[in-house]
């Protein structure tokens, strides 16, 4: 029965990612309605060249009329969604996590707050990789609704003061990171990042909150260096090896832009769906 629960929220998700592929290509312009078409040929497309996931693969990756290239940004974006999805429903919806019958109201509520907070975020984490920025839009609409779970939070547990405690604590973790953005000239760091980070502690409180910022740093870091070193190893093949890969990474440098948005994101994700404390501050800090 589980696994059909899953399996829904998993098609849903996808068939939500699909809606997110839209916002996230359309964002900043004036087109914002209207039937999805081939950007390359103006072809509007049929029900069946919508399908999530499969449509791209069904067509090989390209146009049925103009046979032009389809980004990976459609399936990979409806797969990661999906993803999401489900597992936000294997978190939440276990039977030793809640009585379904008696805690359904409520349940929808979590449920349904958690889910459009992870739709904003997936989009800003999308947007950030094509155009290196996150949008202010997505960005604030995560954070309050973020603020609106925090609000659940005090009402579960009556809690003023650890809920005043989390509330500020979002701006303590982005003050150094809204700061270095500042002293660098935006070099070092976005200001869009800061305030990705302000949602941490009202999503997850505070000691989680740290350790998804760890945890999004130290996989920025990895993914970083492993493409600097992953460079540098093609240098050493022969030149036909890896044409492809070799163009690709021509241009990475020391001062080569990364997006840190969808690694501080993965990190949420992680700590979110496994608790993981890096720093032990849990011991020692309010719980959440």
């Amino acid at each position: 029965m589980l696994v059909l629960l899953f399996l829904c929220f998993f098609i849903l998700g996808t068939i939500i990612g699909s809606f997110l592929n839209v916002a996230i290509l359309r964002y900043g312009t004036k087109k914002l309605s209207g039937r999805s078409c081939c950007f390359s040929c103006g072809k509007p497309l049929r029900w069946f060249e919508l399908v999530p996931i499969l449509s791209f693969f069904i067509q090989k990756g390209r146009c049925r009329g103009c046979r032009s290239g389809i980004s990976w940004q459609y399936p990979l974006v409806e797969l990661i969604t999906g993803l999401i999805f489900a597992l936000v429903a294997w978190k939440n919806l276990q039977p030793t996590t809640y009585n379904l019958q008696l805690d359904q109201p409520f349940l929808l509520l979590v449920v349904g707050s958690e889910l459009l907070v992870w739709c904003f975020l997936v989009a800003l984490s999308a947007y950030d990789v094509k155009h290196k920025i996150i949008p202010d839009a997505l960005v604030y609409s995560a954070a309050a609704v973020s603020l609106l779970i925090l609000l659940r939070s005090y009402f579960e547990t009556y809690n003023l003061q650890l809920a005043t405690y989390n509330f500020f604590s979002g701006f303590l973790l982005a003050t150094p990171v809204a700061a270095l953005w500042f002293f660098s000239k935006g070099r070092a760091i976005g200001l869009g990042d800061a305030k990705l980070i302000l949602l941490f502690p009202w999503f997850l409180g505070l000691a989680k909150g740290i350790s998804a910022l760890i945890i999004g740093f130290w996989i920025g870091a990895a993914v970083s260096l492993g493409a600097l070193c992953l460079k540098t190893t093609t240098n050493y093949l022969p030149r036909q090896c890896c044409l492809g890969l070799r163009h690709r990474l021509k241009h990475l440098g020391m001062k080569t832009e990364f997006p840190l948005g969808p690694f501080l994101v993965l990190g949420l994700l992680l700590v979110y769906l496994f608790s993981w404390d890096v720093t032990g501050l849990s011991l020692l800090l309010p719980s959440s």
